[in-house]
């Protein structure tokens, strides 16, 4: 089959044609395109990538009564949204994310078909069409969180955190905001203590504490004590309808006092309509800051001295009661989060559904099966690396991305923190993965494959039955082109998205440019990477008729878990070979993972019981 470039002149000169010609004949139609395009096409200098030129190449093929899609059909997929789309009114910002969802021929459509897809694309691709991401679209919004700035002491994950938050890899019911108002100067030097505390190798003298946080942990607390404290903060008369509180009376001393934490309480349920999780998580946080001998807050009575009074909420009598014996007040304060958190487990629902996005994928026999064609998409759809190479190289991504999760089963933390060891270089020791918390990707010549390799303290759940403290290792198959496109990645895609910065050694990099100097992942860019994948390529478009498969939402990584547990469910019926998949536990799988419902069982049972009749 001839390409495009020798098609167009095998057609052209067929019918006489010549590139000045043929640009009269398109600017008698109101078709702008310039001779020298039509040249470049022609020799395979360029190829249309935007509305404009497949207009044009549709009018060739008129002219030329060529079949429909004939010189479409034959140009090289861009990996690049469509340009040149006429989209009133709508924001630059806005714009770019429809493009890619929205057909060819958007602009020649009647009125009421371009409104129906836009409503279809931000409602489903977009938004993701659920009742928790309609809530959580408009919490963002409403800007009302205090961003903290840790980035004094120079450690991982932890800079200028405070202000976003994206639904956890374990289904927890997070929120989304936008970064917004600076943390006063005191707030922030409590934060900090309060983070150098649960972090630090060594306590100060004197001080005591239970257990430590990781920089994941830390991220997480900090996102929702911010939160809190923008609460205070927001105006009573703004959509968020805080309390008003001014920023200069904010103190880590205020959640020593029960009367905060019922106003704070209710204000959640106001603000959402019920309780989930979320708030018994805030409420225990309280309880362990609070505790007897290890509670920071409890071993810091200098902080009471910083409380002032707050209207409806913070009396003098309130102070001074606290500051006279602050250890009474760490009790009172203690006793009361955990009465509230017994009652709010009582009635405390789920919001988000963490099958939703799913469903599509989980309610068919083979949901890994169904799954993989995420990845046969992508590399049905690879850009050619020759013309389009940084394209070529987020499709490569985007591919291993959803192959390792399927391979792996590992939770977002461990699969973007993987490193890499190159073929050829030396593997990191187990030791020194030990000492990083992280994984490493190498090649095994023991093995002839690409070994993953993550020591057990890396994991969430490192004191699980099921590793026993040995570390995780598994060799990739060599299976589904996976091979062959972690070669050209390593060899050749990674260092073109990486360009002139620093690498960060890990094997998922991020597309550097101009306003993005930082090449590694952090938890909320690698989410979004993953759902841009699934919107891209997962979710099939009536409009388009790209996609793999119907019905499928945006979601991230975290959900690949629950499709590996449910396969492995609807295969064996074995919660244990389940929790094998993704490195846990057969009750983790039964609480979390697992979607295996009565019929599932009942055909799996019938599965067995009919081989009598077969055989």
């Amino acid at each position: 089959m001839p390409n495009l470039s020798d098609a167009l002149q095998h057609h052209m000169e067929r019918h006489g044609d010549t590139d000045h010609h043929l640009e009269r004949v398109f600017a008698a139609q109101r078709l702008s395109i310039n001779k020298s395009t039509i040249r470049m096409w022609r020799t395979g200098a360029k190829c249309p990538s935007d509305a404009l030129s497949f207009r044009v190449l549709k009018q060739l093929e008129d002219r030329y009564r060529l079949a429909d899609g004939y010189f479409r059909k034959k140009v090289p997929n861009s990996g690049r949204a469509n340009g040149n789309l006429r989209l009133a009114g709508i924001s630059s910002a806005e714009r770019r994310r429809l493009a890619w969802h929205l057909p060819e021929d958007f602009d020649r459509l009647p009125r009421t078909r371009r409104e129906e897809i836009l409503d279809w694309v931000r409602t489903v691709i977009i938004s993701g069409s659920t009742e928790y991401r309609r809530y959580q679209a408009a919490a963002m919004r409403h800007r009302y969180a205090i961003k903290f700035d840790l980035s004094k002491p120079k450690k991982p994950d932890l800079g200028g955190v405070g202000a976003v938050a994206i639904a956890d890899e374990d289904g927890c019911d997070d929120e989304v905001v936008n970064r917004v108002t600076e943390a006063p100067a005191q707030l922030n030097r409590e934060i900090a203590e309060l983070v150098e505390f649960k972090t630090a190798t060594l306590t100060r003298l004197g001080m005591q504490r239970s257990g430590v946080w990781g920089s994941e942990t830390v991220q997480q607390k900090i996102e929702h004590l911010g939160l809190m404290m923008g609460g205070l903060v927001a105006s009573p008369r703004s959509a968020v309808a805080g309390l008003g509180v001014e920023r200069e009376k904010l103190t880590m001393a205020l959640l020593a006092l029960p009367s905060v934490w019922d106003w704070y309480l209710r204000w959640r349920e106001a603000k959402r309509g019920f309780y989930t999780l979320w708030e018994i998580d805030m409420l225990m946080l309280a309880g362990a800051l609070t505790r007897r001998e290890t509670g920071w807050l409890r071993q810091s009575p200098h902080l009471a001295s910083r409380l002032r009074p707050i209207d409806g909420l913070v009396s003098h009598e309130d102070i001074e009661v606290a500051r006279e014996d602050w250890d009474a007040a760490c009790d009172r304060a203690q006793t009361h989060a955990l009465r509230r958190s017994k009652e709010i487990e009582r009635v405390a629902r789920v919001h988000r559904d963490p099958f939703e996005p799913v469903l599509a994928v989980l309610e068919s026999d083979s949901p890994l099966g169904t799954y993989r064609q995420i990845a046969d998409e992508i590399l049905a759809r690879q850009p050619d690396e020759r013309r389009y190479p940084v394209p070529a190289a987020e499709s490569c991504r985007a591919f291993l991305m959803l192959r390792f999760g399927m391979h792996l089963g590992l939770r977002q933390k461990n699969l973007r923190q993987l490193l890499l060891c190159p073929r050829g270089q030396a593997a990191s020791s187990e030791r020194k993965l030990e000492l990083l918390r992280r994984g490493e990707i190498r090649w095994s010549e023991r093995d002839g494959g690409w070994e993953v390799l993550v020591p057990a303290v890396a994991f969430k759940n490192a004191d699980s039955s099921y590793f026993g403290k040995q570390p995780y290792r598994l060799i990739l198959p060599d299976i589904g082109e996976l091979y062959k496109q972690i070669d050209a990645y390593t060899a050749n895609h990674r260092r073109k998205l990486l360009g002139d910065v620093l690498d960060p050694g890990t094997f998922f990099v991020k597309t550097t440019k101009r306003s993005s100097r930082e090449a590694e992942y952090d938890q909320n860019t690698f989410y979004e990477a993953w759902r841009l994948a699934i919107q891209r390529y997962g979710i099939f478009n009536p409009y388009t008729g790209r996609g793999a498969i119907k019905g499928l939402l945006p979601h991230g990584p975290h959900n690949v878990r629950d499709v590996l547990a449910t396969h492995i469910l609807k295969k064996t019926g074995s919660y244990e070979q389940a929790s094998y998949a993704i490195q846990d536990t057969p009750e983790t799988v039964a609480k979390h993972y697992g979607r295996f419902l009565p019929q599932d069982k009942a055909a799996l049972a019938a599965r067995v019981l009919n081989q009598v009749w077969s055989g």
